[in-house]
């Protein structure tokens, strides 16, 4: 009799070991299905924010970042994506392939209809996915960018000063293959394309950007609005930019003086020796932004802030708003020292330190190329100089703008 029970008990034992094995072989099979694998990968999804209360916060650019669909993440959180993109040909509708994990934590829910906008964003941007994905570093995915029309892409003009600069700099020719020029009409694409590998064509419609815009015209008000929707495109689709104008000469590799913390770092007018002060005075004519949610928030209500200021450009009205985007979004601001990237406003006299020199603070195409002329002059007796002799060399001043 004994042995029967402990032949029946051993029966049940086996029979519940064998089916625990098949419930848990089932559940590994269905954990890695092979379709599943083999389906591509969903865009990167910015996630709605709200507050503690679930209700979204009353002020502008909190407001404004919970419209765009950014997740607002605090303090010390780290958020940058590591978006891959999906290669497509350049001629074709271009959408982004990305992973949805950012670095940090991710709050909110599943609604990023706002921030996407995909079917229109790819129409007005076609082909740039592919494009940035050619030009951008393969270690950080970095893309220099900056835009030209046909008034500064001219032969002799703005754009063959700004390229000279690379070529004749302490070793950052190579940086070239990391620049896109963006062209704001047809013919300003075909001279880029002339003298560049890596151009991109964005026109606006019933906008002739071809000739020089005087400063604060309504063309060139529209021109500087519509590069900050294309940096916003591309942070969408995962890249770190570092947006230059071209009227900026370059001599070092400025990256060295871009930390690793800051969301943004961005060049200054007026820097008054602490590079957190957000009260320093910003140059959005060059400044680097990581791709986070913090960002593509802060590029969708600094676009939206331009109702809000008539009559401005970008630059003042970022300066306007920078208080509202460090405290809503928590966005890490970073002001980089003139003595590092200078410019006609305020420069380092240092040129054994200067990376970039800006015509800044200069209004007028022919008053910036005769400067830009004579800081590159001075660049290069500067680099025929004997080591011990290099201390003593300076910018050659007083100049159309520069004094």
């Amino acid at each position: 009799m004994a042995n029967v029970v402990a032949e029946a008990t051993g029966r049940q034992v086996a029979s519940f070991v064998l089916g625990s094995v098949a419930t848990l072989t089932v559940v590994l099979l269905l954990q890695h299905r092979p379709e599943e694998l083999s389906l591509p990968r969903a865009p990167v999804q910015f996630l709605g924010w709200r507050g503690r209360n679930g209700t979204s916060s009353s002020s502008p650019a909190t407001a404004a970042a919970s419209e765009a669909g950014g997740v607002i993440i605090g303090a010390g959180e780290e958020a940058d994506h590591q978006a891959n993109v999906t290669k497509q040909p350049a001629d074709t509708t271009t959408t982004t392939g990305t992973t949805a994990a950012d670095l940090g934590q991710l709050a909110g829910g599943a609604d990023h209809e706002k921030e996407v906008d995909a079917d229109a964003e790819d129409v007005e941007f076609r082909g740039l996915a592919a494009v940035v994905e050619r030009v951008a570093t393969s270690d950080d995915r970095t893309v220099i960018i900056t835009c030209v029309n046909y008034a500064w892409a001219a032969p002799g003009s703005l754009l063959d000063l700004f390229l000279e600069s690379f070529r004749i700099g302490d070793g950052i020719a190579h940086l070239l293959d990391h620049v896109l020029i963006v062209a704001m009409d047809p013919t300003a694409m075909a001279r880029c394309s002339a003298v560049h590998r890596h151009c991109y064509l964005y026109t606006m419609a019933g906008i002739d950007f071809t000739s020089a815009k005087f400063f604060l015209s309504k063309d060139y008000l529209e021109l500087v609005w519509s590069k900050l929707k294309l940096q916003r495109r591309v942070l969408q689709l995962g890249y770190n930019f570092l947006f230059t104008d071209v009227d900026i000469m370059w001599f070092r590799n400025p990256f060295k003086h871009v930390t690793a913390y800051a969301d943004m770092a961005i060049s200054s007018d007026a820097f008054f020796g602490d590079p957190d002060n957000i009260n320093n005075f910003p140059n959005t004519g060059f400044f680097h932004v990581r791709p986070n949610n913090r960002t593509v928030a802060m590029t969708r209500i600094w676009h939206e802030a331009r109702s809000r200021f008539p009559g401005k450009n970008e630059q003042p009205v970022f300066n306007a708003i920078k208080n509202e985007l460090v405290k809503d979004l928590r966005l890490r601001v970073q002001y980089i020292d003139p003595a590092f990237m200078g410019g006609f406003c305020s420069y380092g006299k240092d040129l054994n330190k200067i990376c970039t020199m800006h015509a800044n603070c200069c209004v007028g195409l022919g008053a910036k190329l005769r400067d830009l002329r004579s800081v590159l002059h001075d660049w290069k007796n500067y680099t025929k100089m004997p080591h011990w002799a290099k201390h003593a060399a300076k910018w050659t001043v007083p100049g159309a703008c520069i004094h």
